[in-house]
């Protein structure tokens, strides 16, 4: 019996200590996991952290830098010309101008932005002759399409100061050519003058001739 015995509680204390070693061991494994986590969290946030404040400079740089190599482009600063134009090219040089425009066409040292007005041929001459107010028709005006070459011959026989250009055609339509006028004078410095003419070719070139072409005129070429 006291051997039995002696057996019985070696086994019980052996079991014992299986069992507390046993559940020692996952407590410690637990915390060395939950513990080890914190550090790799913080790390990312860390990282996280210096990858937008690096991302933000970046970005806040080449804003700047953009905006110092427009500002060094037009050290002349920005100027807009205004276009009127007969309401049957309204749309194609509208379009002509928004193109104009997005690429940001600089002219002597100045950004220009070109507005186009639709208003009829009647109304313009009147302005350009002093017979009407120029709000009639937008603001007075840098360049002139018209309905025909006849009204430009007019112009220039009543007011030959304001012819800045030969009148070149930039389309045609069933009733004839639409000449382009880049007007001079008084209201027209030589900046706006240069920066019309430019225009003038611009509507020339084949991406706005297809326009003129896809809004049933016929192109000045081709």
């Amino acid at each position: 019996m006291g051997r039995h015995g002696g057996r019985h509680r070696i086994r019980r204390r052996t079991e014992t200590t299986s069992s507390i070693t046993s559940t020692g061991t996952h407590r410690a494994v637990g915390r060395r996991r939950g513990v080890a986590a914190w550090p790799i969290a913080c790390v990312v946030l860390l990282g996280l952290l210096v990858a937008g404040w690096f991302g933000w400079n970046w970005a806040d740089g080449v804003l700047e830098s953009r905006a110092a190599a427009q500002a060094a482009a037009c050290p002349g600063g920005d100027a807009t010309i205004r276009v009127a134009v007969d309401p049957a090219l309204d749309g194609p040089v509208g379009s002509a101008a928004d193109r104009w425009n997005r690429k940001g066409t600089v002219v002597r040292e100045h950004c220009i932005h070109v507005e186009v007005h639709a208003a009829p041929s009647d109304d313009v001459a009147a302005v350009l002759t002093g017979d009407s107010d120029p709000a009639t028709i937008g603001g007075y005006p840098a360049a002139w399409i018209p309905d025909s070459p006849e009204r430009i011959d007019a112009l220039a026989d009543q007011h030959p100061e304001l012819i800045g250009s030969s009148g070149l055609t930039v389309a045609s339509g069933p009733d004839g050519d639409y000449p382009f006028l880049a007007l001079a004078g008084e209201h027209s410095d030589g900046t706006r003058q240069h920066a019309a003419q430019s225009f003038q070719k611009f509507l020339l070139e084949p991406a706005q001739q297809k326009a003129f072409r896809e809004a049933g005129l016929t192109p000045a070429k081709g």
